[in-house]
C-alpha cells in the first residue's frame, strides 16, 4: 500500500528509497578518510547520481565529523537529498546530530542501539527492558528536532524475533518513520532476510505505515543478495555505499543493487531515482579521493566488467552483444570513445572534453588541469580519456591539501647511490629535504621524511599503468600506517618516481585528517 513519508510525501507502491552511507559507514573502512572539501565534492556527486538520503556522518564522533555533516547540511540548505546524521541513544548524541543537520532543506536523525542478546550482554551490559526504554527515549527526543527519524536495531539479524518485534513497535510508537533492520556483521543469508522482514510486516502494529530499511554487510559476500531478498519481503529503503566500501568486508554496493533492480525488473518490479549513467564517474571519483581502486573483476565498475577474452564469448558479442552482456556498458557510464587530443589542443577543446567526460570545474582548477595536460601532451604521443581523467582527478582532489609537492630531483643509475632532493609546501611554507636510499623510490620517500619529519610504516607500494605503451602514465598507490590507522594515497604521472611522490604526499594528507578523528565517548545511559 502507498505510504506517506515526511520527507518524500506519498510514495508509489514500487518506489525504492536509496540511502547512501558512503560518507559515514564507508569512511569507517580501514585506510579510508576524506577531508571536508573531498566530502563536499563526493556529496555533490552523490546528489547528481540521484540518491534520496545521504548519511553524512556521525556528528558526535569528532569535531571534524560534526563540521562535515554541518557543512553538507548547509550545502543542501535549499534543495538536495535528505541529509542524515547518525546518533546513539545518548541525549548528547541526538542533540549533536540535530544541530549538525539543522540547516538542510530536508533532514533526518538516525538513532541506533544493539538488540541482539550478545551485544546487549557484552557491549551494552543492559537488560532487554532497559534497551526498550532507550529505544523509546531516543526516538522521542529525535522527533522533537525533526519529523524524519530513522531507528536501527544494531545486529538485528541475530536478535530474538519476539524482542525485535517489541523494539520495532516501541520505535514506531515513539515516532520513527523509518525502521532499519541491519545485518551488522554479515551473518544472514537471503532466506533469513525474507523471513525477518516478512515477520515484522505481519506482526508489528503500524509497520504498514512506515518505511522498512535494509542495511547489509558483506562478510560472507551476500550483502547484495540479502538486500534484494529484503526488498522482495517489503523493504522500501536500501542502505548501500559506492564501490561497496565500509566496515570490514564492506556494505552492499549501490551500483550492484541498482543495476540488479534495473536489469531484473521482471523479477523485482521496482523504481528508484538513480541516474545509472553516472555510476562509473561516481565510482572513479571515490576511488581517486580515497586512494582505493576497485578490483578489475568488480561487477559494474571494474575495468573487466565488460571485457571478453574467450574466443567463444568474443564471437557471440560481435554477432549480438546481448549474447554475453546483460546490460550495456553505456548504461552505467562506460564509453567506447578513445580520445585523440595532443599538444596542439586548445583550452576550449580541453574544457569541452572535460564536460563530455562529466567534469564541471572552475576556472582556477581548469587552468591547473590544462597546464598539466599540456605538460603531459609534450611527453606522450597520444593522450587518452583515461590519461585526462587521471590527471584531472589528481589535480582537483589535491586542491585543498595541506602538504603539496612542488619540486623533485632524483639522481640514480648503475654504480650510483640513488639520491633525491625534494621541496614540499606545508601550510604555505616551503620545506626542503635531501636523502639517499636503496633505489630511486626509497630515496624519494626518505627525502620526504626529511622535509616533513614523521614516523609511519609503509604497508603497500603498488604501480599500475593508466593506459598502454612505454609512455603511459603510472598510477601509484601507497598505504601508510600510524598507530593502527591506515591511509591510502594515489598519484599519477608519466614519471613513476613523480607519481610515487604524489601518492605518498596524498597519503600523508589523509593521515593528517585521520589524526584529527577521535573515538566518540562511551555511550551514556539515557
Amino acid at each position: 500500500m502507498a505510504i506517506t513519508h515526511p520527507s518524500f510525501g506519498k510514495l508509489a507502491d514500487d518506489r525504492i528509497i536509496i540511502f547512501d552511507t558512503t560518507l559515514r559507514d564507508g569512511e569507517q573502512s580501514p585506510g579510508f578518510s576524506m577531508n571536508l572539501e573531498e566530502k563536499l565534492r563526493m556529496a555533490e556527486a552523490l546528489w547528481e547520481l540521484g540518491i534520496d538520503v545521504m548519511e553524512a556522518g556521525f556528528p558526535i564522533a569528532s569535531p571534524g565529523d560534526f563540521e562535515s555533516v554541518l557543512s553538507i547540511a548547509q550545502h543542501f540548505a535549499k534543495d538536495g537529498p535528505v541529509v542524515c546524521g547518525l546518533a546513539r541513544t545518548a541525549p548528547a548524541d541526538i542533540l549533536r546530530a540535530a544541530e549538525a543537520v539543522k540547516p538542510a532543506a530536508r533532514k533526518r536523525i538516525h538513532s541506533f542501539v544493539s538488540t541482539s542478546p550478545l551485544h546487549m550482554r557484552v557491549k551494552l551490559r543492559l537488560e532487554p527492558e532497559q534497551v526498550l526504554e532507550l529505544v523509546t527515549s531516543s526516538v522521542s527526543l529525535a522527533r522533537q528536532h525533526t519529523d524524519d527519524v530513522e531507528w536501527s536495531a544494531e545486529d538485528g539479524t541475530r536478535t530474538e524475533p519476539d524482542f525485535l518485534c517489541r523494539c520495532v513497535e516501541a520505535a514506531i510508537k515513539a515516532g520513527a518513520t523509518t525502521i532499519n533492520i541491519p545485518d551488522t556483521v554479515g551473518y544472514a543469508v537471503p532466506e533469513d532476510m525474507h523471513r525477518i522482514f516478512t515477520m515484522v510486516r505481519e506482526r508489528v502494529p503500524g509497520a504498514d505505515k512506515i518505511i522498512l530499511s535494509t542495511h547489509n554487510h558483506n562478510d560472507l559476500g551476500l550483502a547484495v543478495a540479502n538486500t534484494l531478498a529484503a526488498i522482495r519481503a517489503g523493504a522500501r529503503q536500501v542502505e548501500s555505499t559506492i564501490n561497496g566500501i565500509g566496515e570490514r568486508a564492506g556494505n552492499a554496493s549501490l551500483e550492484e543493487v541498482t543495476m540488479a533492480l534495473r536489469t531484473r525488473h521482471d523479477a523485482i518490479p521496482t523504481t528508484n531515482n538513480i541516474v545509472t549513467e553516472r555510476i562509473l564517474k561516481t565510482s572513479k571519483l571515490l576511488a581517486t579521493i580515497t586512494g582505493f581502486d576497485v578490483q578489475p573483476n568488480k561487477a559494474i565498475v571494474g575495468r573487466n566488467a565488460f571485457a571478453h577474452e574467450s574466443g567463444i564469448h568474443q564471437d557471440g558479442v560481435l554477432k549480438d552483444k546481448s549474447t554475453y552482456e546483460i546490460m550495456t556498458p553505456e548504461s552505467v557510464g562506460w564509453s567506447t570513445s578513445s580520445l585523440v587530443m595532443g599538444k596542439h589542443s586548445g583550452r576550449a577543446a580541453f574544457r569541452d572534453k572535460l564536460k563530455g567526460m562529466g567534469y564541471e570545474i572552475g576556472d582556477n582548477q581548469l587552468n591547473d588541469a590544462f597546464r598539466r595536460f599540456k605538460d603531459l601532451a609534450d611527453r606522450k604521443k597520444v593522450v587518452y580519456d583515461e590519461d585526462i581523467a587521471a590527471l584531472v582527478d589528481d589535480e582537483i582532489v589535491r586542491g585543498h591539501d595541506r602538504i603539496r609537492l612542488t619540486a623533485l630531483t632524483v639522481a640514480t643509475g648503475m654504480a650510483t647511490k640513488p639520491t633525491a632532493s625534494i621541496t614540499l609546501e606545508v601550510d604555505g611554507v616551503a620545506h626542503d629535504g635531501v636523502a639517499a636510499g636503496d633505489g630511486a623510490v626509497d630515496a624519494t620517500f626518505n627525502a620526504l621524511r626529511n622535509a616533513f619529519p614523521h614516523d609511519v610504516n609503509l604497508k603497500l607500494y603498488a604501480v599500475q599503468s593508466v593506459t598502454g605503451g612505454t609512455d603511459a602514465q603510472a598510477r601509484v598507490t601507497v598505504r601508510l600506517e600510524e598507530g593502527g590507522k591506515l591511509v591510502d594515497g594515489q598519484g599519477a604521472d608519466t614519471d613513476t618516481i613523480v607519481a610515487s611522490a604524489r601518492a605518498y604526499v596524498h597519503a600523508l594528507n589523509k593521515l593528517l585528517v585521520k589524526r584529527e578523528r577521535t573515538e566518540p565517548p562511551a555511550v551514556l545511559r539515557a
